[in-house]
């Protein structure tokens, strides 16, 4: 019954992540698809603010690792680390290319959004319940994929070259959510780790979406 229930852990993973992740959210649809006058404007806000949550070193899945005990999650968690930290630097350099943040009421309320978020995303990763952490890093590197479409336009539109992505595929996320959640209570954890890593993309969107209203161009 062990591999079954793995396995059910996993799918649902995965079906938390495609029905409840960034690629669900409106405002990341107009993003990638809209190019109005103020559309560059609206993808330098994402870049910048994607930055402040994940272009800081460790981020959520190096903290994880480094309280991974050995065995097959950690092995994941460094693959996992190495592929988010060129990733990183792409959202870093990005940054750089799109220009300056743009001016925006309730400056105030963003940066506090921010740190709350920050937050959260390190309680997950050093979490103590067996599964939580793992939950959360397998969310955030499938959540990913929606979020490099939105870099990648942000980079096209900025003239500089997209680094090829390399990120954990799906069949190594399904592997590692079946070692690292043998248990009922750690697939609890999991799944929590992976609801509240996505709760947070979720409300870094809403976030985006009511900057783009404040400046008027929403």
């Amino acid at each position: 019954m062990k591999g079954s229930h793995a396995v059910s852990v996993a799918d649902s993973q995965l079906a938390r992540i495609a029905g409840d992740g960034t690629g669900r959210h409106d405002y990341l649809n107009t993003l990638l698809e809209t190019s109005g006058r103020h559309s560059g404007r609206d993808l330098a806000d994402a870049v910048h603010l994607l930055c402040n949550l994940h272009g800081r070193y460790p981020g959520l899945i190096e903290m994880a690792l480094q309280r991974c005990p050995k065995g097959s999650p950690q092995d994941w968690l460094l693959r996992a680390s190495d592929a988010f930290e060129r990733e990183r630097l792409y959202v870093v350099r990005l940054t750089s290319a799109v220009g300056p943040m743009p001016s925006t009421p309730g400056a105030a309320e963003t940066e506090s959004s921010l740190v709350a978020a920050r937050h959260a995303l390190e309680t997950l990763a050093m979490s103590e319940r067996d599964g939580c952490a793992l939950g959360a890093a397998t969310a955030l590197v499938g959540d990913w994929w929606p979020v490099r479409r939105l870099l990648d336009r942000a980079a096209a539109r900025a003239g500089i070259e997209s680094p090829a992505p390399s990120l954990p595929d799906e069949a190594s996320v399904v592997a590692v959510i079946e070692q690292g959640a043998p248990t009922p209570a750690s697939a609890r954890a999991l799944a929590f780790g992976g609801e509240q890593l996505l709760l947070q993309h979720r409300a870094l969107f809403d976030l985006l979406e009511a900057r783009a209203e404040a400046r008027g161009d929403y």
